[in-house]
C-alpha cells in the first residue's frame, strides 16, 4: 500500500533536495538526499540487500528532526541472536552476572558434574565448530564471569565449562560480586559485538532466558563498552580464581 508522505522541512529551497518526510500517525522518516555512490564508501556501511544510503546536512537532521529521546525495545530472535557471532567483524564480548542459568540445568554436563564426575565436554558439537572458525578467521571472543563469595553451584559449573569455551578460542576471565559492584558494573547479561551493538538478555525469575533486546544508540552502548574496560581490567584468567 503506497503510504502518505508529509514534508517535515527542507534546507534547500526550492530545488528539493534534501528533505526530511514523514508518515502521519507512525514514527518513521523518509530521508531525500544525494545518494552514496562511491564504492569504497559504500564498503563502509552495513547495508542489507536492496537498501541505499544518502548524504544530507546536519542541520537539515538538526531543524526537522525529533527532538525528545525514545526508548523503543528492539527484540530479536533467538535465531537471529545466534547468527551475530558469524556475521561479526572483529569482537564479542559477555558479561556474565548471574548466580544461575536454568539452561545449563537440564544439560549431561551439568549432572555429570553435580554427581561430582569428571566432565566430558564435546569439542566437535556446532557451537565449538563455530567458534573455531571464527577465531580462525581472527575474530575475538571475551567473557568475564561475576562470581559471588562463595560461588554458586552454576557458576562453579561454569569455571569447569571455561576449559572447553578456552580449548576453541574464547578468553575467559572472572571477577568477584564485590569488585563488579564496587566498579559499578551493570547486573545485567549482556553481549557487546564490534563495540558498536549490545545484544541484552532477558531472563525470567525462574532463570529462563526469554528473549534478547537489541541496543544500537550510541550513548547506550558506550555505557557498557565502559564496563567492558572496568572489568576487563580487574578480571583474572579463570585458572588463576581460588575460592
Amino acid at each position: 500500500m503506497t503510504r502518505k508522505l508529509w514534508k517535515v522541512g527542507t534546507n534547500s529551497g526550492n530545488d528539493g533536495c534534501p528533505t526530511l518526510y514523514t508518515e502521519p500517525g507512525s514514527d518513521a522518516y523518509v530521508v531525500q538526499g544525494d545518494p552514496v555512490t562511491d564504492p569504497a564508501e559504500l564498503a563502509q556501511l552495513d547495508l542489507g540487500e536492496g537498501e541505499t544510503a544518502v548524504t544530507v546536512p546536519r542541520e537539515l537532521l538538526a531543524n526537522f528532526g525529533p527532538k525528545e529521546s525514545v526508548h523503543v525495545p528492539q527484540p530479536i530472535s533467538f535465531a537471529e541472536f545466534g547468527g551475530m557471532f558469524t556475521t561479526l567483524k572483529d569482537s564479542a564480548w559477555r558479561l556474565e552476572t548471574r548466580g544461575r542459568y536454568a539452561e545449563d540445568e537440564v544439560t549431561d554436563t551439568y549432572r555429570q558434574f553435580a554427581a561430582g564426575q569428571p566432565v566430558t565436554w564435546d569439542l566437535e558439537d556446532p557451537w565449538c565448530a563455530n567458534r573455531r572458525e571464527q577465531t580462525a578467521a581472527g575474530k575475538r571472543f571475551e567473557r568475564v564471569r561475576i562470581l559471588d563469595e562463595p560461588p554458586t553451584a552454576g557458576q562453579r559449573y561454569l569455571l569447569d565449562n571455561a576449559r572447553r569455551n578456552t580449548t576453541v578460542g574464547e578468553d575467559i576471565r572472572v571477577l568477584a560480586r564485590s569488585r563488579a559492584d564496587e566498579l559499578g558494573l551493570p547486573r545485567e547479561d549482556f553481549w557487546l559485538f564490534d563495540a558498536r551493538v549490545v545484544a541484552l538478555l532477558r531472563f525470567d525469575e525462574d532463570d529462563i532466558m526469554t528473549g534478547v533486546e537489541l541496543i544500537t544508540n550510541p550513548v547506550e552502548v558506550l555505557r557498557y563498552a565502559q564496563a567492558r574496560e572496568a572489568a576487563w581490567h580487574f578480571a583474572v584468567p579463570y585458572d588463576q580464581f581460588s575460592g
